[in-house]
């Protein structure tokens, strides 16, 4: 049988988000092959991107259900609505995200964490937005800062119900959120680091002391900046001062305009030191619009893409991540460049992840500034799959 070698295209004249000037990408069975500045031998160009920017799709690191659907309450028959959402996800320009389960009781905390490892057996298929892993946001928060957490089913933070929620199951939980001053003694995040875990704070009444701690001891991320958290003060620092100023964290932070206001995220992309990302906290309703939703024993009231609950206490949202990125922009916090980058390359430095790199998969968005409207759009590039 004789094998036809795969055609390699070229992408030109495009700006990436890490580095000044236009580029020429290489693009061979689906995967990176090189990149080089414009100007070095150019190549006859398949695509001219004419200065718009190429990057990676995003990365959604807390994303708590979609289509109806909370990642709660996963169970084996509902299978078919999270191969739904990861397909929904693609179609926002997703390429990759983490489930995130919030405070619920345990058993079915465990049992959605074994569903979706179950799924993550099944073939990845084509159009569909990948999971990394299993988020945690609960149950091991401070009581005084839940936000729309349920009060029943916070759980103290030891290392016998850290092991009564995680023993016997799967190995796909990769990070985790909870209050680093609920464990004084360090068990529980070294407990998570043996496990390859990693450590966000959040939800957490901590001091800029204790915040510093729990970076010694190995945690590495903030949830949700400014939310859930004390506020800045000019002789206590809290948990945020302390995370901006220290540069093993990276800061999550949600741009729909509600959680933050505009100048107060301008403030923290300038603090930020190019270890902020986007996070979408979306909640089930997303991609259904407007109206009451059930969500547990309760009902969230979306209006306007943001989600309260009955009280009032603001929930989530229900926009997808990339519209956090084209906010930033229309706004002027940071040009577009720095905007995309915020929801692609930096949720995946946080994890561990690489970026847009030779030998990655080339599932590329290309984005369009228009400066008269303020506006930053997207589209998918239609090219062929990565082999494996």
């Amino acid at each position: 049988m004789v094998v036809t070698p795969a055609r390699e295209i070229w992408v030109s004249a495009a700006r990436l988000s890490d580095r000044a000037g236009l580029y020429q990408i290489a693009i061979c069975a689906g995967r990176i092959t090189a990149i080089v500045p414009q100007d070095y031998t150019p190549q006859p160009a398949a695509i001219d991107l004419g200065g718009d920017w190429l990057s990676l799709g995003g990365v959604d690191l807390q994303i708590n259900g979609a289509l109806g659907l909370p990642f709660p309450n996963l169970t084996p028959d509902r299978l078919p609505q999270l191969q739904a959402i990861c397909e929904y996800l693609w179609q926002q320009g997703i390429d990759a995200f983490l489930p995130t389960l919030v405070t619920s009781p345990i058993a079915s905390m465990r049992q959605a964490i074994a569903t979706i490892a179950a799924f993550l057996e099944t073939p990845q298929l084509p159009g569909q937005a990948q999971i990394l892993g299993v988020h945690l946001e609960g149950p091991f928060l401070n009581p005084d800062k839940r936000g729309a957490h349920p009060q029943q089913h916070l759980q103290p933070l030891t290392l016998a119900n850290l092991q009564h929620l995680l023993d016997d199951l799967p190995p796909v939980v990769k990070l985790i959120t909870l209050a680093p001053e609920l464990d004084p003694t360090g068990e529980a995040i070294a407990y998570l680091q043996d496990r390859g875990i990693a450590v966000s704070l959040g939800h957490s009444q901590a001091t800029a002391a204790e915040t510093k701690t729990a970076g010694d001891r190995g945690a590495t991320m903030v949830t949700h900046a400014f939310n859930a958290m004390p506020r800045l003060h000019h002789r206590e620092p809290g948990l945020l001062g302390a995370a901006l100023t220290d540069p093993r964290f990276w800061c999550g932070c949600i741009a729909d305009g509600q959680h933050i206001c505009p100048t107060m995220l301008e403030i923290l992309v300038r603090a930020g030191r190019d270890r902020l990302f986007l996070v979408s906290d979306a909640l089930a309703p997303l991609g259904l619009g407007d109206g009451d939703y059930p969500w547990d024993s309760r009902v969230v009231t979306v209006r306007d893409g943001t989600a309260h609950l009955e009280d009032g206490t603001l929930a989530g949202t229900t926009l997808p991540l990339l519209v956090g990125t084209q906010n930033l922009a229309r706004w002027g916090i940071c040009d577009p460049g720095a905007a995309i980058a915020l929801a692609t390359n930096a949720p995946r430095a946080a994890l561990g992840l690489p970026g847009l790199a030779i030998g990655q998969p080339a599932m590329l968005l290309r984005w369009s500034w228009d400066a008269r409207l303020r506006t930053l759009t997207w589209q998918r590039l239609q090219l062929a799959r990565p082999e494996p």
